[in-house]
């Protein structure tokens, strides 16, 4: 037995599953997880000693690659001034200065602690902004375990094979209201048969948890007008797609404003953090400012802050970091698409930067019914084949794979032939 083997039997014991994140637990592909103990760069090493190439990259935010030295060292500097003081600090500040400098529509943002406290927080001061109750999500947009979002939740809900959770109550699923992903027609029916009762909608500009799936043209603007047309706060959840798809996120790569954002640990650099941020007079009624009410006594973390600092401080005066991930997703695709073609296989391939999906199904990808089109056991054989050549991917068909900056043109024709290999082994083994 592995050490990793050792540690998930020991862990069953302890914790729910196994695991502190279901997706974690690889009941989507089969097998035990891997326990991971070190990284840096493109690798992960696990607690057997093996090195695996990183394309999880902790679900987004490395993307500078593990323990970037800029990164690692101002976490160093700052823990010599202590971990916590649940007082304001300069950092939090610089933090909000260049978060609303960088990002398009964020004129007063809020430190929390994560993308759920985010995503949580925003419905409410849209709540309190609006009077209204409802909330639109879309099928298979994942924002967080809050309440209000555990409905088609898509990511771990679709890998757990649970869509929608107990102990959510009728009253809080009664008040979300759901649309498939790239119909805008669903979305205005909603609208209509709901007047004056919707306070938001929120949406993933490019979907990650279920797979990635991009926007159709004429979407993200087309939801922009409805919710001008009907007083509804539009929030982007860029946990995901913040300060990757470009400096500004996708709101800057498409050109779509939206009233409130929220974001995730890359702002921390990868460590635990979120924040939500938009217009000065929405932001304006949350608490000490006005009466909607959020708190945290973490928020604005100085490790946090010192860490997210380095990070978006390279990628704002580096720009030929997304010129760079652009070329490695680009490639890796291109890849991909051809180890297809000799496997004689017709799968979908969703790309966008440095984000991209391989779908185990022939058809197109747009939306949550046509995601779970895919043949989840064939993805189970492939994420072991590839992990077997040592490449780490997320263990769940509905997942976004995310790139770093830390990959090399040889790494880049490693994972392509690995890709290649896996493809023609599982096809031979199916």
């Amino acid at each position: 037995m592995t050490t990793s083997e050792q540690l998930f039997e020991k862990a069953k014991t302890l914790i729910p599953g196994g695991v502190n994140s279901p997706v974690r637990a690889f009941r989507a592909v089969g097998g035990s997880p891997i326990f991971i103990k070190s990284a840096k760069g493109p690798y992960l090493f696990d607690e057997d000693g093996r090195q695996y190439i990183e394309l999880i990259n902790s679900w987004g935010p490395m993307i500078l690659g593990h323990a970037f030295e800029p990164v690692e060292k101002a976490v160093r500097d700052a823990i010599q001034h202590s971990f916590s003081f649940g007082a304001p600090t300069r950092k939090e500040v610089e933090m909000a200065e260049l978060i609303t400098a960088m990002v398009p529509s964020v004129e007063k943002v809020r430190m929390v602690n994560s993308g759920t406290e985010a995503t949580m927080a925003a419905i409410r001061v849209a709540r309190g902004f609006t009077g209204r109750d409802k909330l639109i999500k879309f099928e298979g947009c994942y924002h967080g375990h809050g309440d209000s979002f555990l409905i088609a939740a898509g990511s771990g809900a679709m890998t757990m094979g649970i869509p929608d959770s107990p102990g959510v109550t009728k009253a809080t699923a009664a008040d979300t209201l759901t649309a498939p992903y790239n119909d805008l027609a669903a979305v205005e029916t909603l609208l209509d048969n709901n007047h004056n009762q919707v306070a938001a909608i929120i949406l993933e500009p490019v979907v990650g948890n279920m797979g990635c799936v991009l926007p159709e043209p004429g979407f993200l603007q087309g939801i922009r007008d409805l919710c001008d047309k009907h007083g509804v706060v539009l929030i982007f959840d860029e946990v995901m797609t913040g300060f990757r798809l470009a400096k500004g996120g996708a709101q800057e790569r498409f050109g779509i404003t939206p009233d409130l954002t929220t974001m995730g640990k890359i702002i921390g650099g990868g460590m635990p953090v979120g924040a939500y941020g938009g217009r000065a007079d929405i932001m304006n009624l949350v608490a000490p400012a006005g009466p909607v009410y959020q708190a945290g006594t973490l928020s604005g973390n100085p490790i946090a802050m010192s860490a997210g600092l380095a990070m978006l401080h390279h990628l704002n005066e580096h720009p030929e970091v997304y010129t760079r991930l652009e070329e490695i997703g680009k490639t890796l695709t291109d890849g991909f698409r051809a180890g297809l073609q000799k496997a004689g296989l017709s799968y979908t391939i969703n790309h966008i930067g440095s984000m991209f999906t391989l779908f185990m199904t022939e058809r197109s990808v747009t939306n949550f019914t046509e995601a779970k089109s895919c043949d989840i056991p064939q993805f189970g054989r492939y994420f072991h084949a590839m992990l077997e050549r040592g490449i780490y991917l997320a263990p769940s068909q509905f997942e976004s794979l995310f790139l770093s900056v830390a990959l090399t043109d040889d790494l880049v024709a490693q994972i392509i032939q690995a890709n290649e290999e896996s493809l023609i082994s599982m096809m031979k083994d199916k």
